[in-house]
């Protein structure tokens, strides 16, 4: 299993890049940048591969609306040539209120798109001449383009692409075509009763030539006789998340929690914070949601944390130190790993 951290996209970029490179030195393998509404994340993954050597660099994630198949996949070469052979691209959909109000596309085929994204990109990574018409039109018909490959020689023609997928049929998708998987708020506890289906399906229609798929999830990650407490601070991203990612009936985070069986919880904490009570959106998060998407507690408990992760299928661990020695923590967990 290997060790990775998100960067925290709603700090000051250049500072969370440099704490996360320095984090490097400890034994951390990767670093995931999120993009959401805020900063791109291609501009400082670049700055990540420059203030780094060895630590593989994702994004988490490119949505597949706002770029296209093309610019994807140059920048999957882009970064893949600057960082070394170390870039990790993720994709997704994303959700209907990021597409449709801040980038101002119709939220429609998120799982063909997904789809012909991973396959575009690929091919164009293999220096294919494309000519593709789908949801995407390569080149356009009636006008002045024509088929073309990429200019530039990639420095690996297999740059790995990853999927955030949390439905059913999404995740059936990921399993059958995506090289990893970068699930939310995943509890290892219940991730068979709630994905087992849907993986083993996609499973089954993989290609051989694939690697077996790679699963990316974590969560908190505190040590200490009191590190319990620290579980109260995953409160706001999971009242966000379940709460208010989404319309009623169109939150797929929402969704997970009433998988997860926490359906009247799921309910009551949407309500609240759809109506601008945010605060006891998070109180009303149960307990128990808190701790299994984390690993907080004293070093033997935090290590059967760990283990439940891996025996849940994670590969790669992904971990939000918390407290004044975020070094000692990677030091830590990595030994274990």
């Amino acid at each position: 299993m290997e060790l990775s951290i998100p960067l925290d996209y709603a700090a000051d970029p250049r500072t969370a890049a440099n704490d996360a490179a320095a984090l490097e030195s400890a034994g951390l393998d990767a670093v995931w940048v999120a993009e959401a509404y805020g900063f791109d994340s291609p501009t400082i993954m670049g700055y990540l591969a420059a203030r780094t050597e060895r630590m593989k660099i994702g994004a988490a994630i490119l949505n597949v609306y706002s770029r296209t198949p093309a610019l994807i996949a140059q920048t999957a070469a882009g970064l893949d040539a600057i960082s070394g052979g170390r870039a990790i691209i993720g994709l997704g959909a994303s959700g209907p209120q990021v597409i449709e109000g801040w980038h101002g596309k119709p939220y429609d085929k998120p799982l063909g798109r997904t789809r012909e994204t991973i396959e575009l990109t690929r091919r164009i990574l293999r220096r294919e001449l494309v000519d593709h018409h789908g949801i995407t039109d390569m080149p356009l018909p009636g006008g002045l383009g024509k088929p073309l490959k990429i200019l530039t020689r990639p420095v690996r023609p297999d740059v790995p692409l990853y999927v955030a997928s949390l439905g059913p049929a999404n995740v059936r998708m990921t399993a059958e075509i995506a090289d990893g998987w970068l699930p939310t708020l995943f509890i290892p506890e219940r991730a068979r009763e709630v994905w087992g289906a849907p993986l083993a399906e996609g499973a089954a229609r993989r290609d051989p030539a694939l690697e077996p798929l790679q699963t990316v999830a974590g969560g908190l990650l505190a040590i200490g006789e009191d590190a319990a407490a620290v579980r109260d601070l995953a409160r706001p991203k999971i009242a966000l998340y379940v709460g208010g990612m989404g319309a009623p009936g169109r939150n797929f985070y929402n969704d997970l929690a009433v998988a997860y069986g926490y359906e009247k919880e799921a309910r009551l904490i949407q309500e609240l914070y759809l109506s601008g009570r945010k605060k006891e959106a998070e109180a009303a998060v149960p307990d128990e949601f808190c701790e299994l998407t984390s690993l907080c507690g004293p070093k033997s408990y935090v290590r059967e944390r760990v283990a439940a992760f891996q025996e849940a299928g994670v590969t790669m661990l992904n971990v939000i130190p918390v407290g004044p020695e975020p070094a000692r923590l990677v030091e830590t967990v990595k030994s274990w790993l």
